[in-house]
């Protein structure tokens, strides 16, 4: 199974409940082609690079100091995402429709949009499951910088879904009854 690098406090915040979907454009090693959803069901790789406390909301911005227990070189994956809806938004006030989905503030979403403006954001809605037992990788630096998949040839077996299916089904009708009035 292949990973996705995103933000530890967003993983947290996935693993949580307290997030539900990525919004997406692309690092700097994709900026050609922007982001891609690659694959339907990936590990969540936590990383440390580009968080930080100015780009949460306020209910979330104080979960950042609690992130940093991962040992050196050693990643550490609790979670893996299924991705059950994958849509392109150009329209800044959809994205502020969809705050509630998610823990970064309007600030940050808005930078994001500024960021190769001519691609539109992928919003992704997730299906996340915490592993029964978290799987520890050496961090190779090849998978440094800003890029969104890293390589891994791991299996996954035991996981818990973070919402049940009822809360799931309801956050997904939410979504996109949400997507529906604006178009």
């Amino acid at each position: 199974m292949q990973a996705l690098k995103e933000w530890a406090v967003v993983c947290r915040a996935l693993e949580q409940g307290r997030q539900v979907i990525l919004l997406r454009k692309g690092g700097i090693l994709e900026y050609r082609q922007g982001f891609e959803v690659k694959h339907e069901r990936f590990l969540m790789f936590p990383t440390f690079e580009h968080q930080s406390r100015d780009h949460l909301q306020p209910d979330y911005a104080d979960r950042l100091e609690v992130m940093d227990d991962q040992s050196p070189g050693i990643t550490r994956l609790s979670s893996y995402a299924e991705a059950k809806d994958v849509r392109e938004i150009t329209d800044r006030a959809l994205l502020k429709k969809l705050e509630r989905f998610h823990v970064w503030n309007e600030s940050y979403v808005n930078a994001r949009m500024d960021y190769n403006p001519s691609k539109p954001m992928s919003v992704i809605l997730l299906r996340v499951f915490r592993l029964d037992t978290p799987i520890e990788v050496q961090t190779l630096q090849e998978w440094a910088g800003c890029r969104s998949w890293v390589p891994l040839d791991k299996d996954v077996s035991g996981a818990t879904p973070v919402l049940s299916d009822s809360e799931f089904d309801k956050i997904s009708r939410d979504f996109r009854e949400v997507l529906s009035i604006a178009a």
